[in-house]
């Protein structure tokens, strides 16, 4: 029986790198897939991992019908034994029911990838689509990790280094250097992204923070404090 997986983390934590690497050993073995994305971060058709690895993929755009596209294939000749879908959080909740259908009519095998939760720690909707509809979850193992050391879980926005906990959904960011003249002239806003443990994500506290105001305690004392309480 083909399954819809959908394999889910936070950022950095190698979501595209087990995409292409499960793609490479499905179609060592003889089957034949095809690559799905959405807005990667190397451009558009596109799958990219970190360290990296890159091969061309279908754009899904708004409008892009799955199973449309795969009966098209299938009349054509074309054989296709399952579907390797990156970025899934910016799939629409629609294509999800599309991935859940072909899996259940054709049985072709769905492998998604994507972020749960967005930069305010609620479920994109295509990932609540896929966590009421896939056959089973695998969160990765590979820990990202928060600028303390302790395991990140959530995924921050930030501007300029602070985090932000308003906005739009979806906001791409990286997209200007630091100080680098926008349309108007004047320097932009640098919007970026990080992962943070869950206290961290709480208290507000990024990288840039911490390292500009100390504000957040150690988790150690410094040499002296025994003496000094003694």
């Amino acid at each position: 029986m083909a399954e819809l997986c959908y394999f889910t983390g936070p950022m950095d934590c190698g979501k595209s790198t087990l995409a292409l690497q499960l793609d490479y050993t499905h179609s060592a073995g003889g089957r034949r897939g095809r690559l799905f994305t959405s807005h990667d971060r190397a451009g558009e058709a596109t799958i990219s991992s970190r360290l990296g690895l890159i091969r061309p993929a279908i754009e899904v755009a708004p409008d892009f019908d799955f199973w449309l596209y795969v009966v098209d294939e299938l009349t054509s000749g074309e054989r296709i034994d399952y579907l390797v879908c990156d970025e899934t959080q910016f799939y629409r909740p629609r294509q999800i029911d599309q991935l859940a259908r072909l899996a259940d009519e054709l049985q072709i095998d769905v492998f998604a990838f994507g972020i749960m939760t967005d930069f305010q720690t609620l479920l994109f909707p295509a990932s609540q689509r896929l966590v009421e509809l896939c056959d089973k979850i695998e969160v990765l193992q590979v820990r990202a990790l928060c600028w303390c050391g302790q395991r990140a879980t959530h995924n921050a926005r930030t501007v300029d280094g602070e985090m932000v906990v308003e906005g739009d959904q979806v906001l791409f960011g990286d997209t200007v250097a630091f100080g680098e003249p926008g349309l108007t002239g004047e320097p932009t806003e640098v919007v970026s992204y990080e992962v943070l443990c869950r206290r961290h994500h709480r208290r507000r506290v990024t990288r840039a923070v911490a390292q500009a105001t100390l504000s957040d305690p150690l988790p150690f004392g410094r040499d002296g404090d025994d003496e000094a309480l003694g």
